[in-house]
């Protein structure tokens, strides 16, 4: 390969990644962009909610590696924005109450990082992965009806056994 193709090729590289970068969040759409223009530059959401007694919806865009980012964008019953959140947050989490409903919390939070079934206790373990300080994850139990019944941070397993993502 001669330095005019390795130079091409390293233009080619940075641009994608600088467009990989511009779809990673929605910082750069003000209230009033539309769900088509949101969704052209992010892609198709990984969850829509509509939100109670006001038309509104909210659309979810889980991100980041490992999925450590979700991002929450309301809009209007016209279809524009209002606003967006990364909702992973210790904050969003320790506001979880007892009692919420799966529909509730999926809503607040989006989809989990990882599920398992725990037969025994007949409930199932959601997780989430999030940005933070030390190598936790967030958990919360729901029970056979679908509420939230306990949470709490644990050691995320990718920091703590040899997992093939982990690179140890």
């Amino acid at each position: 390969m001669n330095m005019n193709c390795n130079a091409s090729l390293a233009v080619v590289v940075v641009a994608a990644s600088l467009c990989a970068c511009t779809a990673y969040a929605p910082t750069r759409f003000a209230p009033g962009a539309t769900i088509a223009d949101v969704t052209q530059a992010m892609g198709r959401p990984t969850g829509e909610y509509q939100l109670p007694g006001s038309g509104n919806k909210r659309l979810e865009f889980a991100r980041g590696p490992f999925g450590k980012h979700t991002y929450m964008l309301d809009f209007d019953a016209s279809g524009r924005m209002v606003s967006s959140q990364q909702v992973l947050s210790e904050n969003n989490f320790n506001a979880l109450r007892t009692g919420t409903s799966r529909d509730d919390l999926l809503m607040s939070l989006g989809h989990p990082s990882d599920v398992k079934t725990l037969p025994y206790q007949h409930r199932l373990l959601w997780s989430y992965r999030y940005e933070g300080p030390f190598c936790q994850w967030f958990q919360v139990g729901l029970d056979a009806r679908g509420q939230v019944v306990d949470t709490g941070y644990g050691p995320d397993p990718m920091c703590t056994e040899r997992h093939p993502l982990s690179g140890l």
